[in-house]
């Protein structure tokens, strides 16, 4: 009697398609970001911010900021038009995607998503939320107003002060920052954009001339305040 047949062997599975990401999947550990004008109800924060710079910078015992002046200077009742005065970015961070759209006739607000390889851990993440239930924290911050180059016989941007809090630094924040500023000089036709650094900090001068700046070794700061500045003023 013939053996019978051996049976047909399974069908081969057909491979499974390999897996694609768009280019819009976040990967890693993405932080949305979006820079903003400050507006009145931003003076608590900034005050913070202000005088963690200050205790970064080494110079508390020059810090006499208060809410209250801040506020009226800053955002006086008459406030002029943004970028003709004392202007301000703010930088606010979110786990999640902004699900408002804050509006402003003169800037639309930047947003970027940044894929990090490690989550940020924020100890003062409460203390910075920008409002009871949300998941929107306040950053960082940087302030400039108009100056002008009567060589270049054209308008530009002085920036007074840019900060970065501390769990948020070496994570591209403070160039993003400084470029807001920089494209708002292109748009209007600026020919400059100038600050200063502290010579001792390293960091911040590589960072800068990592991003083109020049780092003008010739000059000196020249400052009267306090005392000095209400005796020369008051001169006859």
């Amino acid at each position: 009697m013939a053996a019978a047949a051996a049976p047909p062997p399974p069908p081969t599975p057909a491979p499974e398609p390999a897996l694609t990401l768009s280019q819009n999947t976040p990967l890693g550990h993405p932080i949305f970001t979006r820079i903003r004008l400050a507006t009145p109800s931003d003076v608590p924060h900034l005050h913070k911010l202000i005088h963690q710079m200050a205790v970064f910078e080494r110079l508390t015992h020059l810090f006499s900021a208060t809410e209250s002046s801040l506020s009226s200077t800053l955002f006086p009742s008459t406030t002029p038009q943004p970028f003709h005065s004392f202007t301000i970015f703010i930088l606010e961070v979110s786990p999640t995607p902004f699900t408002d759209t804050p509006t402003n006739p003169f800037y639309n607000p930047t947003v970027k998503v940044v894929n990090l390889d490690l989550p940020v851990e924020d100890p003062e993440r409460e203390t910075f939320r920008v409002q009871n239930g949300s998941d929107v924290f306040v950053a960082g911050f940087v302030l400039f107003f108009p100056n002008y180059s009567t060589f270049l016989g054209k308008p530009g941007f002085y920036v007074e002060d840019l900060f970065v809090r501390e769990c948020y630094r070496r994570k591209g924040f403070g160039k993003m920052l400084l470029s807001a500023v920089a494209k708002q000089a292109v748009k209007m036709g600026h020919g400059r954009v100038e600050w200063v650094v502290l010579d001792w900090n390293i960091n911040a001068i590589k960072f800068y001339e990592e991003m083109g700046a020049k780092i003008l070794q010739e000059w000196r700061i020249c400052r009267l305040t306090g005392e000095a500045l209400e005796a020369y003023g008051g001169a006859e």
